[in-house]
């Protein structure tokens, strides 16, 4: 059955129903056809693009150079047709509602913290099959930033387990190789002990249903949708999870080049969003630790400000001391 053509259904609604003009029509099909565009980047159909998915297609409006104007007038068609799609009943709830538009051109993606991805890990039942499968996918996207449908195409074969390196093909047939770290290596050994029992009819897939069938990047979208939103998790989706690699790896000291191979990005400029993402982190790590980030002083000059008070009282060892374990706490 040929799958049907929303966007073109809903550029029909709005000559007929509504009476827009050419231009306006024009203006339209344009603004889906970008959306289009990204959602087949990301081997999702139109229907299965989530709130997360958006504000990563946002982000990437904002990194290729579009004015905040401009961007808000995508952001609004891409509302009202996601808004047809809900009353034709071709959706269950709308993933544009409220959607933010970024301000001065800029626009950051969503990511989980340590903290947030270890409750994550913790969501499925690892002693079935099925949550020790999905703990292993979970462990797995995040330990090499892979994309749904890059996770869903993994075969055996493409890992090796004793160098801990995993190939696989990105966007456009690109082959790259990601280095995969001993947690997400432990996991893997663990599920191909349960996945080798099973029959996968020769597809050699590493991720398969409980029939053998090959997983789909939707039954993956799902599972990353469940476990999300039992860890009380909102607005997590597939890509929410690379992100969160890139990010993670940045804040702790990864250069953009060797990020930018390990995303398989072909330009460097998608990959310093995460260099902004950093600096944030950064700059709230010094306003709350450093003594004199925060203005204190006040009308008598041999009075000392509040941090700086708490600060000499602890002295330098101490002072050394609590910002390394803070630090140390908040990047665990």
């Amino acid at each position: 059955m040929r799958e049907r053509n929303h966007a073109k259904e809903y550029l029909l609604y709005l000559q007929v129903e509504r009476g827009l003009s050419k231009n306006s029509l024009e203006a339209y099909r344009r603004d889906i056809l970008k959306l289009e565009r990204f959602a087949e980047d990301e081997s999702l159909a139109l229907t299965e693009l989530t709130r997360g998915d958006l504000r990563g297609f946002i982000a990437d409006l904002s990194r290729s150079g579009l004015a905040p104007a401009s961007i808000s007038r995508i952001v609004s068609a891409v509302r009202g047709f996601y808004k047809f799609l809900l009353l034709d009943g071709h959706i269950s709830n709308h993933p544009a509602e409220n959607l933010e538009t970024p301000q001065k051109g800029f626009y950051l993606p969503r990511f989980l913290t340590r903290d947030e991805m270890d409750s994550l890990f913790e969501m499925p039942d690892v002693s079935t099959d099925y949550g020790l499968r999905d703990r292993t996918i979970l462990e797995l996207m995040y330990a090499a930033g892979l994309r749904v449908s890059e996770t869903a195409a993994i075969k055996i074969g493409d890992i090796d387990l004793d160098a801990g390196v995993l190939s696989c093909r990105g966007k456009g047939g690109k082959e790259r190789r990601v280095p995969v770290g001993r947690s997400a290596v432990e996991w893997i050994r663990r599920y191909l002990v349960v996945r080798r029992k099973k029959n996968d009819f020769g597809s050699g897939r590493l991720f398969i249903s409980g029939s053998g069938a090959e997983i789909s990047r939707q039954t993956i979208y799902e599972i990353i949708k469940r476990y999300s939103l039992e860890a009380g998790l909102e607005d997590v989706s597939p890509h929410t999870l690379r992100h969160s690699f890139a990010t993670h790896l940045m804040q702790n000291g990864a250069d953009s080049r060797s990020v930018q191979s390990m995303l398989g990005h072909a330009d460097i400029s998608t990959t310093q969003i995460y260099t902004h993402i950093t600096d944030q982190h950064l700059r709230h790590t010094y306003e709350r630790f450093h003594p004199r980030a925060v203005s204190g002083v006040s009308s008598d000059f041999g009075t000392a400000p509040a941090e700086a008070t708490d600060e000499a009282r602890i002295g330098p060892a101490g002072r050394r001391k609590s910002f390394e374990e803070n630090i140390l706490k908040k990047d665990e």
